[in-house]
């Protein structure tokens, strides 16, 4: 009966631990995204470049598929209901929750700088296609959201630039975190 107990003790423990993680992915997606941002003149529903990328990549790689997803995709929803972009949360739920989850798979299979960058593109795929067919679900017009495109694309590319030369080095001390 004391190894049941202290074996469900050690589950309770572990879920603490992913709660926790997932929490503070979540919180750091959206604190990144709310004041780290600038709003752009030239797309129809003014864009933004913001951070928040850069906690979602680095949760995503260090952590998985399932943090990068919950911790990107709430956490930019979450950024969207609370900044007046109430519109946009279910889209940005499920398009950022995409990235986290693809960068998370791709990395959990390769640990590289290859499939780190590899990764990155993918997720910067996911993100104009998924934000282009928003905007036209949103606007009902499908010209204007190429407008967003150079955001998008300045966007993951900042933060990949921020992402990339640090991952490495987080990985070797997020394995104690893990563990």
């Amino acid at each position: 009966m004391k190894i049941l107990a202290s074996r469900t003790g050690i589950e309770q423990q572990a879920q603490t631990k992913q709660l926790v993680y997932a929490a503070l992915g979540i919180a750091l997606v959206f604190v990144c995204t709310v004041f780290v941002n600038i709003r752009l003149p030239i797309a129809a529903n003014g864009g933004l470049i913001h951070l928040g990328n850069v906690p979602l990549f680095i949760f995503a790689i260090l952590f998985g598929r399932w943090f990068g997803a919950v911790a990107g995709g709430i956490g930019m929803a979450l950024f969207d209901v609370m900044g007046g972009w109430f519109l946009w949360a279910p889209f940005t739920l499920v398009i950022v929750g995409l990235m986290g989850y693809t960068i998370g798979a791709i990395c959990d299979k390769r640990q590289t700088l290859t499939a780190y960058v590899l990764a990155l593109v993918a997720a910067c795929l996911i993100k104009v296609v998924g934000y282009y067919g928003a905007e036209g679900i949103i606007y009902g017009n499908w010209l204007a959201p190429m407008a967003s495109i150079p955001g998008n694309l300045i966007q993951i590319g900042v933060a990949a630039v921020i992402v990339l030369p640090v991952v490495g080095k987080l990985r070797k001390h997020a394995a104690f975190f893990r563990g």
